[in-house]
């Protein structure tokens, strides 16, 4: 493989580990991965009780931390969401990664999702705001498309397909369906969102198709970490 090709794909990584057994010592060691002899990833995404751990072992590096919440089944009560945020926010993070409430949106309701948005963005200030649609639970491209520009309109500067959590992770019609809402929404604003593969991204190969889509629609300069990213846990050990 070209090092260009590793530089590029590693500096657009969140390396995740949202793992049961997760500990400090394992987020210790985990952080390690972080700056690799090819770049250092864009994040590291973790547990929110990790999130001191993270941030004491990169505050040497360039390299964010981000968090989730409402995390996996976005059934969480807004106020145990918020607090979640807060105190993560307080502990350093400089990314949250919310879910919404999915299985409410798929049954059409829409507002918990707007109003869960709407707070959290207002929490977040300067840190990131990545909004967690679980497309695969959602599946039909309208519902997907509808809950991007929910997600849009309300705040979220990210959208992100999956949590990993469910059968169904990131897939290329989803993201299709969720960068061109983003490049709409650009169009009709001028505010420019993220986008974040998440859920299955494990080859480079597939790294490579989810880039080739992005650049497709949203042009080659989309490609930098402050907007495009991939969620991985397995994929930095192809390199």
């Amino acid at each position: 493989m070209h090092p260009n090709i590793a530089s590029k794909i590693i500096s657009l990584m969140d390396l995740t580990s949202l793992n049961q057994d997760d500990s400090d010592d394992k987020i210790t060691a985990f952080c390690r991965q972080a700056v690799t002899p090819y770049n250092a990833v864009a994040a590291v995404c973790i547990y929110p009780e990790f999130v001191p751990t993270a941030v004491a072992n990169l505050s040497e590096t360039a390299v964010k931390v981000a968090t989730v919440a409402n995390f996996p089944y976005g059934n969480q009560s807004i106020q145990e969401v918020l607090a979640s945020v807060k105190q993560s926010l307080e502990n350093g993070a400089d990314e949250i990664d919310v879910v919404i409430p999915f299985q409410s949106y798929a049954n059409g309701e829409r507002a918990g999702t707007i109003e869960l948005v709407q707070a959290c963005k207002n929490l977040c200030e300067e840190a990131t705001l990545k909004v967690i649609l679980e497309t695969g639970a959602l599946q039909k491209p309208e519902l997907i498309a509808k809950a991007s520009r929910d997600c849009l309109e309300n705040g979220a500067d990210f959208l992100k397909t999956s949590t990993g959590k469910i059968q169904v992770g990131a897939t290329l019609e989803a993201a299709e369906i969720m960068l061109r809402e983003i490049a709409l929404y650009y169009q009709n604003t001028g505010r420019l969102a993220g986008f974040k593969a998440s859920g299955g991204v494990k080859t480079v190969e597939q790294a490579i198709s989810y880039m080739d889509l992005a650049n497709k629609i949203m042009g080659e300069a989309y490609l930098v970490p402050q907007y495009f990213r991939f969620g991985a846990s397995s994929l930095l050990q192809t390199f």
